[in-house]
């Protein structure tokens, strides 16, 4: 079964949330049009001032709504676009999902997944203790991270809320997603 598109989100300043819309135009290898990412070259502020010729691997970011879901079962006051996605989905294991996986949205758009977003301390900013929720370690140890997946635009196009998401996995092996 495809996942879906639920909410769209997008920001022209580097704000924490987005701004809900009820469409996006997404552009091959720059991201979502009219957002603060948008760009070939890294857009996050920390990495620009680390070195500003990356390429942006963190054009779109995705967020499962079973995740608000959970948190405000937790006691969060949170919503789609407050941790400043771009795309919130609905019945997709964004997390579980490989290095490389393909998204196709609707009938053109199509987005590589590069990696988790890294949470920083700026979620705490907005909530305080929601950063222990979404980053953390498990009883191995091994650092967990839940606040959602970065992509690359591979093929442009208009997405809307309602869409439908179809995956199509990489070949193996396949590797994890890990932070970008």
């Amino acid at each position: 079964m495809p996942g879906i598109v639920t909410h769209l989100h997008r920001s022209e300043s580097h704000s924490f949330s987005k701004r809900e819309h009820d469409s996006l135009v997404l552009v091959a290898g720059m991201g979502v049009e009219g957002d603060a990412h948008f760009g070939a070259t890294v857009k996050h502020r920390s990495r620009v001032k680390a070195d500003p010729t990356q390429p942006n691997l963190r054009q779109v970011h995705l967020i499962e709504h079973e995740l608000h879901d959970e948190l405000r079962g937790a006691g969060f006051a949170i919503g789609p676009g407050d941790l400043g996605e771009n795309i919130t989905t609905a019945d997709l294991e964004l997390l579980s999902l490989p290095a490389g996986a393909l998204l196709r949205i609707g009938d053109h758009a199509l987005i590589a997944l590069t990696g988790l977003r890294s949470p920083c301390a700026q979620i705490d900013g907005f909530q305080a203790g929601l950063l222990d929720k979404v980053l953390f370690r498990d009883a191995d140890g091994q650092v967990v991270r839940r606040a959602g997946v970065m992509g690359v635009v591979v093929v442009g196009g208009t997405i809307r809320r309602g869409d439908h998401i179809q995956v199509a996995l990489p070949p193996e092996p396949r590797v994890h997603l890990d932070r970008v």
